[in-house]
């Protein structure tokens, strides 16, 4: 099983990260943080890195229902979704798979969960 979710699109990095934020309101979730990863890397190791983006996405409802039957799930969210850009005009759109990650806790009511979220999640990737 892979881990991740994704879907390659021939367009502009910015282009690509509006159109990922704009998907993820569609099914529900809002970006609670946004990690610029050139940009921190660049200021704290003085590296060069390609665009890349990790958005941490949240659907408030399915994170209260996760968090009432676990709480320790919050040590997984929010899902991360990462925009990279591969090479000038093609960028990948990246969202981490719930259902992988939540395979380490031996709770059947957090897998159904995982299971709709990844369904919107999957939403969000082919709707790009």
């Amino acid at each position: 099983m892979s881990y991740y979710l994704a879907k390659t699109l021939s367009t502009s990095f910015d282009d690509a990260l509006t159109r990922t934020t704009e998907a993820l309101k569609a099914e529900g979730f809002g970006v609670i943080t946004q990690i610029d990863i050139r940009e921190t890397l660049k200021r704290k190791v003085n590296a060069d890195f390609r665009p890349y983006t990790i958005l941490g996405a949240c659907n408030p409802a399915l994170a209260l229902e996760a968090l009432k039957l676990e709480d320790k799930v919050g040590t997984m969210l929010p899902c991360n979704v990462i925009v990279q850009e591969l090479r000038l005009g093609e960028v990948e759109i990246a969202a981490v798979d719930p259902v992988a990650s939540m395979q380490a806790i031996q709770n059947r009511e957090l897998a159904d969960k995982a299971q709709t979220v990844r369904g919107k999640l999957e939403k969000v990737i082919q709707s790009l």
